[in-house]
């Protein structure tokens, strides 16, 4: 952005204004440690014993409001924490009972990955503000305002506190002036405030103050206006302090623990920087230190989390990639063993990015962009296969993107000639019935007749729902272990003891070298089952699942390798009809049955991978022979899902 000298001199005369007897503006502040804090640093693992404590001491800091739920909490309570959303989110306003407790809403798409339907939306809405919530930040990741549409109305309707958000990113089409439509389509909507929200932390300071005080000059400053901005590029504490200026009236930050790079500038600095000064916040910088100790307590608790990416990267300002989302990227690169090819698909992220419209890169549409990029990366050739989310976002299921999507991916999807079609809502395309049907089925799942809650968690996340439920009823409800639980292993020196296996030492692989710790290994272990193994590479802590088909064990002296049991499983593809998923994933659904015949091309199951569903396809005509997979298994791209054979080979269909 070029910066107008003029801008520059009007700024001079705000810093003359701000000396003025009398001038005076209290800079209100939502802290966002047990949300986006915990989500930007230790990917969410937060569990909700280790949040209460330091929730309590938020609670006596005075802040506008602090932020508990919503964006990958919901999800995560479930996938990995094995813990009710719902109660967490109870347990956590009874410690809290004097702060407004916000959620990040997204908006049509609720906390999910896909849009639900008006009911369902409602319904949350109901829900949340029952169990606790009072302010929700409500935003569409392609700013379609009609996908915030029935969340504001239903927000206002139970009583709660609507922040409609303008989500930012750069590009040829993204210019002031769409910034400037945007607010005034939200202001139309009559939000309590509007939130201008750099999710990536590439907006430039100048361009801040010239955004912010244009939202407030086009909403003729009748509604209070809020800065939420990254900080993966080191500029959102600038950013913050030029909002200052530009006459924001509030200002998200993070307790220093977790704050900065990925997450967003310190609470106490934002504080520090302003104390004393007309636009003071009047917080006790001591309690807010207070609560800072206990975020520095979970942040060594959960030091296993913590990755490379969640620093400052000012490559951020090039690629325009969240840390989150990078890292989900090389997860999946590393489940294809592909991770050599992370550069090419950084750079390839980009241009499938401009083929989409240049949607900001937040959820759902960071998912959308990032799988669809490693799919074009790890398969050699662009859009050969191509996600079942991508092609819902080019026949408008997610809504209007930003700018015109590529012809030739249009033409490839919609077929020749055709064109998408984005004047319907996101929500006319979800199921109006979805809420009876899940409820139906989660009845006769349960034996019983769900409550509201159980439902919304089967409607938005369905196959971790029905886990999460079958778990409960066990009593099996175990999390992910963290260090301090770590089992531990008996060490001795080198040559000590003869068999011994190595648990610390290190390797050379593709000319690099790493450092690697064994530092526990789970104690169950089923038979034919893989065993977790905890083990450090380079001072990051992994979980690893390790299937032995062989194992030593001392004998005379030596060593002799032994084979282990192997349980009947998927199988490695081998023949030209299996069919093998893109790439990493939990099968979601079988399409298909044995004995049926199907089409080369044909969809015949669908793969969940980074949390956007892959469809998986016949690679030849014939008839299923024999399905190796059910929904739910883990499978990667050299297993067969299951077999196809031509239709001469196979007998039952003779």
């Amino acid at each position: 952005m070029a910066v107008n000298p003029e801008l520059l001199e009007e700024i001079k005369e705000k810093l003359k204004e701000v000396k003025e007897k009398g001038f005076q503006k209290k800079i209100l502040i939502t802290d966002l440690t047990p949300r986006d804090g915990q989500q930007c640093k230790l990917a969410t693992r937060v569990r909700t014993d280790d949040l209460l404590p330091l929730c309590e001491a938020l609670d006596k800091c005075g802040f506008y409001a602090v932020e508990v739920w919503g964006g990958a909490t919901y999800d995560v309570s479930l996938r990995y924490l094995k813990e009710d959303p719902w109660e967490r989110l109870k347990r956590i306003k009874e410690v809290m009972p004097n702060t407004k407790l916000q959620m990040l809403f997204r908006g049509q798409n609720i906390v999910g990955y896909k849009p639900r339907s008006d009911y369902t939306v409602k319904k949350f809405v109901e829900k949340a503000i029952e169990h606790g919530i009072t302010v929700f930040r409500v935003f569409d990741s392609l700013n379609d305002n009609r996908n915030i549409e029935t969340a504001v109305k239903a927000i206002k309707e139970f009583g709660g506190e609507v922040h409609a958000e303008i989500s930012y990113t750069r590009s040829p089409i993204h210019t002031y002036e769409l910034w400037m439509k945007y607010a005034q389509e939200l202001a139309e909507m009559e939000p309590d405030w509007i939130s201008f929200k750099d999710a990536t932390g590439i907006m430039q300071p100048f361009e801040c103050y010239q955004i912010i005080k244009g939202i407030k000059e086009v909403t003729g400053g009748k509604i209070p206006v809020l800065l939420h901005n990254h900080d993966m590029s080191g500029m959102a504490t600038m950013n913050h302090i030029m909002a200052v200026l530009a006459g924001v009236d509030m200002l998200d930050t993070v307790l220093s623990p977790l704050a900065f790079g990925s997450s967003h500038p310190a609470t106490e600095t934002i504080i520090a920087a302003l104390e004393g000064t007309p636009f003071d916040t009047g917080l006790d910088l001591q309690k807010v230190s207070e609560a800072a100790e206990i975020a520095k307590k979970i942040k060594k608790k959960y030091k296993k989390y913590e990755t490379e990416y969640a620093g400052v990267n000012a490559k951020v300002l090039i690629h325009k990639i969240p840390g989150g989302m990078i890292s989900n990227m090389v997860a999946q690169l590393m489940e294809a063993n592909a991770l050599d090819k992370l550069e090419e698909a950084l750079e390839e992220v980009p241009r499938v990015e401009k083929d989409l419209g240049y949607p900001p890169l937040l959820t759902p549409s960071s998912q959308i962009v990032g799988v669809q990029a490693v799919l074009n990366v790890i398969t050699g050739e662009r859009y050969k296969v191509i996600t079942k989310e991508v092609r819902e976002y080019v026949e408008g299921k997610y809504g209007r993107p930003p700018g015109p999507i590529s012809k030739e991916l249009v033409e490839k999807i919609l077929g020749p000639g055709k064109e998408p079609d984005f004047s319907k809502r996101a929500a006319d395309y979800a199921d109006p019935h979805e809420w009876e049907k899940a409820k139906k089925e989660l009845q006769e799942f349960l034996g019983r007749e769900p409550t509201d809650e159980e439902v919304l968690l089967y409607i938005l996340f369905p196959m971790q729902a029905k886990e999460f439920f079958e778990l409960r009823e066990k009593g099996e409800l175990h999390p992910e272990p963290v260090d301090a639980e770590l089992p531990e292993v008996a060490e001795t020196k080198p040559g000590e003891v003869p068999g011994a296996a190595p648990v610390e030492f290190e390797i050379t692989y593709h000319g690099e070298k790493f450092k690697v710790k064994i530092e526990g290994v789970s104690l169950e272990s089923e038979a034919g089952k893989p065993r977790k193994y905890y083990v450090r590479i380079n001072n990051r802590l992994e979980e690893i699942q390790l299937k032995p088909f062989k194992e030593a064990i001392p004998k005379g002296g030596g060593v002799e390798a032994v084979e282990s049991a192997e349980e009947e499983g998927i199988p490695k593809a081998t023949e030209p009809g299996d069919v093998t998923p893109p790439m990493p994933g939990k099968v979601v659904k079988i399409l298909v049955k044995e004995g049926e015949p199907v089409q080369q091309g044909q969809t015949v199951a669908t793969v969940e991978a980074m949390k956007m569903e892959n469809e998986v396809h016949a690679p030849i005509d014939g008839i299923v022979q024999k399905i190796f997979a059910k929904p739910g298994d883990q499978v990667n791209p050299d297993q067969a899902i299951m077999r196809i054979v031509p239709h001469k080979e196979d007998k039952s269909y003779q």
